[in-house]
């Protein structure tokens, strides 16, 4: 182990950046090899640990937990090295997984062939596993990893081909981790139906999403249409009541941080426990429901004003007649996707009235609170400008550089 570690320092060691393309890729090869070589050197270890009850010396019951405590791993991570460690026991043929030849990720894949159900249907049926292992690592070998898990699949589904139908349900599962910044992250397992629903639904999103310029890439997108359709169904008014309220985003801020333009970093809180800048909350005052309350010297509310709706419904039908969608160049998105933006903000003393109104998605709201800016012509044509007072402008011939227009 000691010389494995002074290898990897050697190796970490060494200068890459006088290397080209070809040196580089044939450094890369062996490196995957030696990847795939520790992973499966770890799955095994892991199954003897396992067999051996070695989690326990730690307080732990299963390898699983003591990965995730003590190697860091993610849920879906531990339980994959697990499978793979268990796999091993029963498919020689994944030999090549420690030959380097097969990835970790692909050993778990074949390693459900080999989960105790899956065993007994197989010895009920007289299935050759032998045979069965050697088909799906020659696979895994020569074949792409989605061609692995396809071939898995489809022995899988044979193999259980008379049993009843799944419950779709039973398999979902979403799971989210909220950030010190009040981001999230997460992972989702959907039955193929579900996916099929949910891929449909940001699909028709993306797709409507699309404009001139717009260079996200695929994954933004497709998160840009999740946050949209969330948007969508609270606007509605159709969700159930959610603590005696309809479903609502909530932001809690003081006054001398929301009258302030500083960024204002951690200013508010979120009805979720989040913490966003006062610049995001402004932003998200726009459109929204202000609701005053006095707080006394020991932190305690004496006083909660009514709620005032900033843009009343008489004003925003009158905005969406007039606009047609988001205003912002090359867009046109919806009118329902759309929040009602003060071209002077409200707490700087712009009115709540149709002319310092303007219609924006809220990809495009996000912008214009972080420097881009959008004008009313008298005319009535909405123009768009950059933050270093760039126009965009759209259509044919407008590929070139766009022209400077003064701010």
């Amino acid at each position: 182990m000691d010389d494995l570690l002074a290898a990897l320092d050697a190796l970490a060691g060494e200068d890459l950046a006088p290397l080209f393309g070809p040196v580089l890729l044939d450094r890369l090869g062996p490196l995957l090899v030696a990847q795939n070589r520790l992973a499966a050197e770890v799955a095994r270890t892991v199954r003897e640990c396992e067999v051996s009850g070695a989690a326990e010396v730690d307080g732990l019951t299963s390898m699983g937990s003591w990965l995730r405590g003590h190697g860091h791993l993610s849920t879906a991570e531990a339980a994959r090295v697990v499978r793979a460690g268990r796999a091993l026991q029963h498919l020689p043929a994944l030999a090549a997984f420690a030959a380097g030849a097969v990835t970790g990720e692909q050993a778990a894949l074949i390693g459900r062939v080999a989960e105790p159900d899956q065993l007994a249907r197989a010895a009920a049926q007289n299935v050759d596993l032998a045979a069965v292992d050697e088909l799906l690592t020659d696979v895994a070998v020569t074949r792409p990893h989605a061609d692995t898990a396809q071939a898995v699949q489809h022995y899988l589904d044979r193999l259980d081909a008379d049993g009843p139908e799944p419950d779709p349900t039973e398999g979902r599962r979403l799971v989210m981790a909220k950030h010190a910044d009040g981001s999230i992250t997460g992972r989702f397992d959907l039955d193929a139906v579900g996916g099929e629903r949910l891929q449909a639904a940001l699909e028709a999103v993306v797709q409507a999403g699309r404009c001139a310029g717009d260079e996200r890439t695929r994954a933004q997108r497709l998160a840009d249409a999740l946050v949209q359709l969330a948007d969508n169904a609270l606007a509605s008014g159709g969700l159930p009541i959610l603590r005696g309220h309809k479903p609502q985003v909530i932001v809690t801020i003081g006054i001398e941080d929301l009258a302030d333009p500083a960024t204002g970093r951690g200013a508010a809180q979120m009805g979720f426990g989040a913490t966003i800048s006062a610049a995001r909350a402004r932003w998200i005052a726009c459109d929204g429901n202000i609701t005053r309350i006095v707080i006394g010297p020991d932190g305690v509310p004496l006083d909660v004003g009514r709620s005032v709706r900033l843009v009343p419904p008489h004003l925003r039908r009158a905005a969406e007649v007039r606009d047609g969608g988001c205003v912002f160049a090359g867009c046109g998105a919806p009118t329902w996707w759309c929040d009602v933006h003060h071209l002077i903000a409200w707490i700087d003393g712009g009115e709540t009235s149709l002319a310092n109104s303007a219609l924006l998605r809220e990809r495009h709201h996000t912008k214009v609170h972080h420097g881009f800016r959008v004008e009313r012509q008298p005319d009535g044509r909405w123009r768009t400008w950059r933050p270093d007072g760039t126009e965009i402008r759209t259509g044919p011939g407008r590929t070139g550089p766009p022209l400077v227009t003064a701010a």
